[in-house]
This record gives C-alpha cells, sequence and structure tokens, in this order.
C-alpha cells in the first residue's frame, strides 16, 4: 500500500470528520482520562498521521523521558505501517523524522512564558514551521488560567493546533462517566476540543467521547476507540 492509500483508509479520518473537520489551527484540543488509560500513545498516533501527511509536528514531553517518548513514534508506525502493509516503511521513516522535532521541559523549573518563548525561536529563527505542537504529560489542571490562555494566543497567533495529553493531579478527582475530572471545568472555555477517554471493560476498548468540539458542547461518541492491545485510534 502506498502513503496516500494508507492516509485515506486511516481511522483518523473518522476522528477528524467527528470533530467537524479536525481540530483545526488556532485551536486548544485536549485528551484527558484516568491514568495509564492510552494518552501518550493516541497524542503520538496523531502526530505520525500529521506526519504522514508531510505536515510538521513539535512533541513537548514534559515526562523528563525522552527516550520513551521517541520508542512511542517507533512502536506506533510500526503499527500504522504494518497494519495497512505500508510500501518501503523503513524509507517513509526516516522521511517523516526530519519532520518531527522533540523537546523536553519540566514543568515545574521552566514558566510556561519560557516554554512558548523557546518553541517561537525554533519555529522563526530555527526554520521549522511546525503545524502542530503536542504538550504530553503537561499537568494542566494545574495551571493556571492565564497559563492556558497564553497557549491558546501562542496558537492563534503561530497558526497551528496544540494538543494536550492530561492525567488529575489531585488523588480526589471526580470523573463523569466520559472521563473528564471536575479539575478541567475551569478550562472548558480556553478548550476548543475536549476529548474524554475511558475503558470499557464490556467492550474491552477505550470509548472515546467528543464532550465539546468547536462551538458546541456535544457529549458525542466518536466513532473510533483506542484499541486496548495497541492503544492506538481504531475503527
Amino acid at each position: 500500500m502506498e502513503i496516500h492509500e494508507l492516509n485515506e483508509l486511516s481511522p483518523l479520518r473518522v476522528f477528524d470528520e467527528s470533530l467537524g473537520g479536525g481540530l483545526g489551527r488556532g485551536n486548544l484540543g485536549v485528551l484527558v482520562s484516568r491514568h495509564g488509560v492510552g494518552k501518550t500513545a493516541c497524542l503520538v498516533h496523531l502526530a505520525t498521521d500529521r506526519l504522514l501527511h508531510g505536515e510538521y509536528v513539535i512533541h513537548v514531553s514534559f515526562s523528563g523521558n525522552v527516550e520513551h517518548v521517541i520508542n512511542w513514534y517507533k512502536e506506533v508506525f510500526r503499527e500504522v505501517a504494518e497494519g495497512r502493509s505500508l510500501d518501503d516503511a523503513a524509507t517513509v521513516y526516516n522521511n517523516i523524522l526530519s519532520n518531527r522535532v522533540v523537546m523536553n521541559f519540566s514543568q515545574e523549573n521552566v514558566t510556561i512564558d519560557k516554554v512558548l518563548s523557546s518553541l517561537e525561536t525554533l519555529i522563526k529563527h530555527g526554520s521549522f514551521k511546525a503545524d502542530a505542537i503536542l504538550f504530553d504529560g503537561y499537568k494542566l489542571t494545574v495551571a493556571t488560567e492565564e497559563d492556558v490562555r497564553k497557549i491558546k494566543e501562542f496558537a492563534q497567533k503561530m497558526n497551528l493546533e496544540v494538543w494536550f495529553s492530561v492525567s488529575p493531579v489531585r488523588s480526589d478527582a471526580v470523573y463523569d462517566k466520559y472521563g473528564v475530572p471536575d479539575s478541567m471545568a475551569k478550562y472548558v472555555d480556553l478548550i476548543d476540543v475536549l476529548i474524554g477517554l475511558v475503558y470499557s471493560e464490556e467492550l474491552d476498548k477505550v470509548v472515546m467521547t467528543a464532550v465539546k468540539a468547536p462551538g458546541d458542547i456535544m457529549d458525542k461518541p466518536m466513532g473510533v476507540s483506542l484499541d486496548p492491545k495497541t492503544m492506538l485510534i481504531s475503527k
């Protein structure tokens, strides 16, 4: 299978359609759930789809383990390529790597202003014209609303989309039926897309629900889920 066929058949087309065409530039999207449900793999699958379309991605890790993130990209690409018998997969993978940058910051020690300044320097002066930025492991539920507003303004100013993977920090967080904790409530107006992830024992899959999409509060099943074996988005 050639790369354009793989892109057309990807479950990410259903994912984007369920959001009215995708997240869109200048917008913030959040994947939220309890710990260990598969948000990082999901985030990397989103990024890999962008890379396979020739777009440029910056993956910002706040976990302190860049090697772990890089291994996720290798594994996600392998699953995607083998699942669709992608032609010359090794060459394709080597080609898309030049469109991806992985950065690492400590949220406790580096202000969001410094993070955004570093990203802007890379994009403007490092000749890396990013289309999407992924904030992996950013503790959104303990960030200030002003910090989240700064990130949104940055997305709009730089004309790119920003995705977050979020697990609540508080052990006493209360979750709704979609996997969204009460600690997310104060950020909802700043978020354009909010997707809750919940593992269903009955279905043996991680159900994805669009709790909010551009302009709407939806509570809408997305037509895709996470495969519990690969933790990738599947139909």
